[in-house]
Protein backbone atom coordinates (compact mmCIF):
# COMPACT_ATOMS: atom_id res chain seq x y z
CA UNK A 1 0.00 0.00 0.00
CA UNK A 2 1.27 3.39 -1.20
CA UNK A 3 1.78 6.17 1.86
CA UNK A 4 -0.60 9.35 1.23
CA UNK A 5 0.70 12.14 -1.67
CA UNK A 6 0.49 14.44 1.46
CA UNK A 7 3.21 12.35 3.33
CA UNK A 8 5.40 12.06 0.73
CA UNK A 9 5.58 15.94 0.01
CA UNK A 10 5.70 16.22 4.08
CA UNK A 11 9.00 14.51 4.29
CA UNK A 12 10.76 16.05 0.86
CA UNK A 13 10.14 19.32 2.42
CA UNK A 14 11.29 18.16 5.88
CA UNK A 15 14.23 16.72 3.90
CA UNK A 16 14.58 19.83 1.65
CA UNK A 17 14.47 21.96 5.09
CA UNK A 18 17.33 19.96 6.74
CA UNK A 19 19.64 20.23 3.71
CA UNK A 20 19.15 23.97 3.76
CA UNK A 21 19.51 25.10 7.41
CA UNK A 22 21.84 21.94 8.81
CA UNK A 23 23.76 19.60 6.20
CA UNK A 24 26.16 22.42 5.24
CA UNK A 25 27.39 21.96 8.79
CA UNK A 26 28.49 18.43 8.33
CA UNK A 27 31.51 20.16 6.67
CA UNK A 28 34.31 20.01 9.56
CA UNK A 29 35.01 23.92 8.11
CA UNK A 30 31.77 25.02 8.41
CA UNK A 31 31.21 23.75 11.86
CA UNK A 32 34.84 25.62 13.16
CA UNK A 33 33.68 28.62 10.99
CA UNK A 34 30.29 28.42 13.09
CA UNK A 35 31.95 27.66 16.29
CA UNK A 36 34.28 30.41 16.03
CA UNK A 37 31.90 32.75 15.25
CA UNK A 38 29.41 32.54 18.13
CA UNK A 39 32.32 32.59 20.40
CA UNK A 40 32.29 36.45 19.28
CA UNK A 41 28.68 36.61 19.07
CA UNK A 42 28.86 35.57 22.63
CA UNK A 43 31.85 38.18 24.05
CA UNK A 44 31.56 40.90 21.65
CA UNK A 45 28.21 42.40 21.61
CA UNK A 46 27.88 42.93 25.61
CA UNK A 47 31.27 45.42 25.17
CA UNK A 48 29.06 46.99 22.16
CA UNK A 49 25.94 47.87 24.35
CA UNK A 50 28.42 49.27 26.85
CA UNK A 51 30.54 51.59 24.13
CA UNK A 52 26.81 52.26 23.11
CA UNK A 53 25.77 53.37 26.62
CA UNK A 54 29.76 55.31 27.07
CA UNK A 55 28.88 57.40 23.81
CA UNK A 56 32.01 55.48 22.23
CA UNK A 57 30.56 53.50 19.42
CA UNK A 58 33.41 55.04 17.10
CA UNK A 59 36.08 53.70 19.29
CA UNK A 60 35.71 50.30 18.23
CA UNK A 61 36.14 51.57 14.36
CA UNK A 62 39.00 53.47 15.79
CA UNK A 63 40.59 50.59 17.40
CA UNK A 64 40.16 48.08 13.82
CA UNK A 65 42.57 50.22 12.34
CA UNK A 66 45.01 51.01 15.09
CA UNK A 67 45.37 47.11 16.08
CA UNK A 68 46.37 46.58 11.77
CA UNK A 69 50.05 48.16 12.64
CA UNK A 70 50.61 45.32 15.31
CA UNK A 71 49.33 42.29 13.50
CA UNK A 72 51.25 43.40 10.29
CA UNK A 73 54.24 43.59 12.50
CA UNK A 74 53.28 39.95 13.95
CA UNK A 75 53.38 38.92 10.27
CA UNK A 76 56.24 40.35 9.27
CA UNK A 77 58.39 38.75 12.10
CA UNK A 78 56.62 35.24 12.50
CA UNK A 79 54.26 35.08 9.31
CA UNK A 80 50.94 33.99 10.02
CA UNK A 81 51.27 32.96 13.56
CA UNK A 82 48.29 33.25 15.70
CA UNK A 83 50.32 33.86 18.59
CA UNK A 84 52.29 36.60 16.75
CA UNK A 85 50.22 38.63 15.32
CA UNK A 86 47.62 38.58 18.28
CA UNK A 87 50.10 39.68 20.83
CA UNK A 88 51.12 42.56 18.33
CA UNK A 89 47.18 43.77 17.98
CA UNK A 90 46.41 43.75 21.49
CA UNK A 91 49.61 45.08 22.07
CA UNK A 92 49.00 47.96 18.90
CA UNK A 93 45.53 48.78 20.23
CA UNK A 94 46.13 49.17 23.87
CA UNK A 95 48.79 51.80 22.71
CA UNK A 96 46.38 53.29 20.43
CA UNK A 97 43.72 53.91 23.65
CA UNK A 98 46.20 54.73 26.10
CA UNK A 99 47.91 57.19 24.24
CA UNK A 100 44.93 59.26 22.94
CA UNK A 101 43.73 59.21 26.01
CA UNK A 102 47.31 60.83 27.42
CA UNK A 103 47.17 63.11 24.74
CA UNK A 104 44.09 64.35 25.60
CA UNK A 105 45.00 64.98 29.19
CA UNK A 106 47.99 66.86 28.22
CA UNK A 107 46.75 69.05 25.76
CA UNK A 108 43.63 69.66 26.90
CA UNK A 109 42.11 68.58 23.26
CA UNK A 110 38.89 66.05 23.40
CA UNK A 111 39.91 62.50 23.53
CA UNK A 112 37.93 61.99 20.06
CA UNK A 113 39.75 64.22 17.89
CA UNK A 114 43.37 62.42 19.11
CA UNK A 115 41.48 59.25 18.49
CA UNK A 116 40.96 60.16 14.97
CA UNK A 117 44.65 61.01 14.22
CA UNK A 118 46.35 58.50 15.77
CA UNK A 119 44.28 55.69 14.25
CA UNK A 120 44.82 57.48 10.62
CA UNK A 121 48.63 57.30 11.49
CA UNK A 122 48.06 53.71 12.44
CA UNK A 123 46.34 52.63 9.60
CA UNK A 124 48.74 53.74 7.12
CA UNK A 125 51.59 52.63 9.33
CA UNK A 126 50.15 48.89 9.55
CA UNK A 127 49.53 49.18 5.19
CA UNK A 128 52.60 50.50 4.76
CA UNK A 129 54.55 47.76 6.63
CA UNK A 130 52.06 45.31 4.90
CA UNK A 131 53.26 46.75 1.34
CA UNK A 132 56.73 45.96 1.97
CA UNK A 133 56.31 42.52 3.00
CA UNK A 134 55.73 39.97 -0.09
CA UNK A 135 54.62 37.06 2.24
CA UNK A 136 51.98 39.30 3.93
CA UNK A 137 48.85 39.35 2.21
CA UNK A 138 46.95 42.67 2.69
CA UNK A 139 43.33 41.33 1.87
CA UNK A 140 43.80 38.60 4.39
CA UNK A 141 44.50 40.99 7.73
CA UNK A 142 42.25 43.52 6.20
CA UNK A 143 38.84 41.01 5.48
CA UNK A 144 39.57 37.68 6.94
CA UNK A 145 38.88 34.39 6.23
CA UNK A 146 35.75 33.17 8.16
CA UNK A 147 35.79 29.13 6.32
CA UNK A 148 39.87 28.88 7.11
CA UNK A 149 39.60 29.21 10.86
CA UNK A 150 41.14 26.36 12.18
CA UNK A 151 42.22 25.01 15.36
CA UNK A 152 44.19 27.30 16.70
CA UNK A 153 42.49 29.72 16.07
CA UNK A 154 38.95 28.63 17.25
CA UNK A 155 40.64 27.85 20.52
CA UNK A 156 41.77 31.22 21.05
CA UNK A 157 38.28 32.67 19.80
CA UNK A 158 36.86 30.81 22.87
CA UNK A 159 39.75 31.26 25.09
CA UNK A 160 38.88 35.13 24.49
CA UNK A 161 35.18 34.50 25.48
CA UNK A 162 36.40 32.21 28.58
CA UNK A 163 37.90 35.46 29.63
CA UNK A 164 35.43 38.43 28.72
CA UNK A 165 32.46 37.00 30.52
CA UNK A 166 33.90 36.80 34.02
CA UNK A 167 35.80 39.88 33.89
CA UNK A 168 32.95 41.71 32.34
CA UNK A 169 30.72 40.21 34.95
CA UNK A 170 32.94 41.48 37.83
CA UNK A 171 33.22 44.98 36.61
CA UNK A 172 29.99 45.16 35.56
CA UNK A 173 28.76 47.50 38.61
CA UNK A 174 31.32 50.17 38.63
CA UNK A 175 31.46 50.47 34.75
CA UNK A 176 28.17 51.18 34.79
CA UNK A 177 28.35 53.61 37.28
CA UNK A 178 31.83 54.96 35.83
CA UNK A 179 29.39 54.69 32.56
CA UNK A 180 26.09 56.78 33.54
CA UNK A 181 27.75 59.38 36.40
CA UNK A 182 31.75 59.24 36.73
CA UNK A 183 31.45 62.33 38.67
CA UNK A 184 29.28 60.10 41.20
CA UNK A 185 31.94 57.51 41.04
CA UNK A 186 34.71 59.42 42.39
CA UNK A 187 33.11 60.89 44.69
CA UNK A 188 32.35 57.74 46.49
CA UNK A 189 35.97 56.87 46.10
CA UNK A 190 36.12 54.52 42.78
CA UNK A 191 38.90 54.77 40.66
CA UNK A 192 36.77 55.25 37.08
CA UNK A 193 40.36 55.54 35.28
CA UNK A 194 40.64 51.66 36.62
CA UNK A 195 37.58 50.14 35.26
CA UNK A 196 37.56 52.20 31.96
CA UNK A 197 41.52 50.97 31.27
CA UNK A 198 39.64 47.17 32.36
CA UNK A 199 37.18 47.66 30.05
CA UNK A 200 39.12 48.42 27.00
CA UNK A 201 41.40 46.18 27.22
CA UNK A 202 38.63 43.99 26.86
CA UNK A 203 37.14 45.26 23.82
CA UNK A 204 41.25 45.52 22.21
CA UNK A 205 41.33 41.54 22.77
CA UNK A 206 38.01 41.10 21.51
CA UNK A 207 38.78 43.14 18.68
CA UNK A 208 41.87 41.56 17.64
CA UNK A 209 40.16 37.35 18.27
CA UNK A 210 37.78 38.24 15.41
CA UNK A 211 40.56 39.64 12.85
CA UNK A 212 41.35 36.21 11.71
CA UNK A 213 37.69 35.25 10.70
CA UNK A 214 36.18 38.69 10.11
CA UNK A 215 39.50 40.66 9.35
CA UNK A 216 40.87 44.17 11.16
CA UNK A 217 37.97 45.87 8.79
CA UNK A 218 34.75 44.07 10.01
CA UNK A 219 36.38 42.46 13.34
CA UNK A 220 33.69 45.00 15.20
CA UNK A 221 30.72 44.98 13.28
CA UNK A 222 29.89 41.33 15.49
CA UNK A 223 30.23 43.08 17.94
CA UNK A 224 28.37 47.17 17.39
CA UNK A 225 25.47 45.99 14.96
CA UNK A 226 23.89 44.26 17.19
CA UNK A 227 24.62 46.16 19.81
CA UNK A 228 22.96 49.37 18.11
CA UNK A 229 20.11 47.02 16.88
CA UNK A 230 19.15 46.29 20.68
CA UNK A 231 18.01 49.18 21.71
CA UNK A 232 15.29 48.66 19.47
CA UNK A 233 14.35 45.62 21.74
CA UNK A 234 14.40 46.24 25.17
CA UNK A 235 15.48 49.38 27.28
CA UNK A 236 17.29 48.11 30.25
CA UNK A 237 20.74 47.32 30.00
CA UNK A 238 20.90 43.81 30.63
CA UNK A 239 17.93 43.00 27.88
CA UNK A 240 20.08 44.95 25.52
CA UNK A 241 22.95 42.30 26.10
CA UNK A 242 20.90 39.41 25.87
CA UNK A 243 19.08 40.83 22.43
CA UNK A 244 22.75 41.66 20.95
CA UNK A 245 24.07 38.52 21.67
CA UNK A 246 20.80 36.77 20.37
CA UNK A 247 21.23 38.79 17.21
CA UNK A 248 24.91 38.09 16.67
CA UNK A 249 23.93 34.25 17.46
CA UNK A 250 21.17 34.86 14.62
CA UNK A 251 23.57 36.88 11.94
CA UNK A 252 26.46 34.04 12.67
CA UNK A 253 24.12 31.25 11.54
CA UNK A 254 22.45 32.36 8.79
CA UNK A 255 25.30 34.85 7.56
CA UNK A 256 26.93 31.31 7.10
CA UNK A 257 23.92 30.01 5.35
CA UNK A 258 23.51 32.57 2.96
CA UNK A 259 27.43 32.20 2.25
CA UNK A 260 27.35 28.69 1.36
CA UNK A 261 24.11 28.46 -0.60
CA UNK A 262 24.80 32.06 -2.58
CA UNK A 263 28.18 31.44 -3.18
CA UNK A 264 28.77 34.87 -1.16
CA UNK A 265 32.35 35.85 0.95
CA UNK A 266 31.45 34.62 4.23
CA UNK A 267 32.72 37.50 6.60
CA UNK A 268 30.19 40.28 4.53
CA UNK A 269 27.43 37.81 4.41
CA UNK A 270 27.30 37.98 8.22
CA UNK A 271 28.24 41.63 8.85
CA UNK A 272 25.27 42.10 5.80
CA UNK A 273 22.84 39.55 7.68
CA UNK A 274 23.60 41.74 10.81
CA UNK A 275 22.79 45.07 9.44
CA UNK A 276 19.62 43.65 8.04
CA UNK A 277 18.58 42.74 11.41
CA UNK A 278 19.49 46.24 12.56
CA UNK A 279 17.67 47.95 9.60
CA UNK A 280 14.43 45.94 10.39
CA UNK A 281 14.32 46.69 14.01
CA UNK A 282 14.80 50.34 12.73
CA UNK A 283 11.31 50.00 10.77
CA UNK A 284 9.67 47.85 13.05
CA UNK A 285 11.46 46.83 16.06
CA UNK A 286 8.83 46.71 19.30
CA UNK A 287 11.14 50.14 20.90
CA UNK A 288 11.91 53.13 19.04
CA UNK A 289 11.31 52.12 15.50
CA UNK A 290 9.53 53.81 12.94
CA UNK A 291 6.24 52.08 13.07
CA UNK A 292 6.42 52.65 16.85
CA UNK A 293 6.49 56.57 16.32
CA UNK A 294 3.79 55.78 13.68
CA UNK A 295 1.56 54.36 16.03
CA UNK A 296 2.05 56.25 18.89
CA UNK A 297 2.09 59.99 17.03
CA UNK A 298 -0.54 62.26 19.01
CA UNK A 299 -3.95 63.19 17.36
CA UNK A 300 -4.68 66.20 17.80
CA UNK A 301 -8.73 67.32 17.89
CA UNK A 302 -9.87 70.61 16.85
Amino acid sequence: MMAPRSATWRREDSRLIEDFLLAPFALGFMRRALAGCLALSVAGPPLGVFLVLRRMSLMSDVLQHGILPGIAIGAAVAGFSLIAMGLGGIAAGLVVALLAGWLSRVTGGREDSQLAGIYLLALALGVMIVSTQRSVDLAHLLFGNVLAVDDAALFAMAGVTTITLPVLAVIWRPLIMESIDPHFLASLGGRGGIWHLAFMALVVVCVVSGFVALGTLMSVGLMMLPAVAARHVSVSLGGQVRAAVGLAVFSSYAGLLLSYHADLPTGPAIILTAGAAWLLLILAGPRDSLLQRVLHRPHFVR
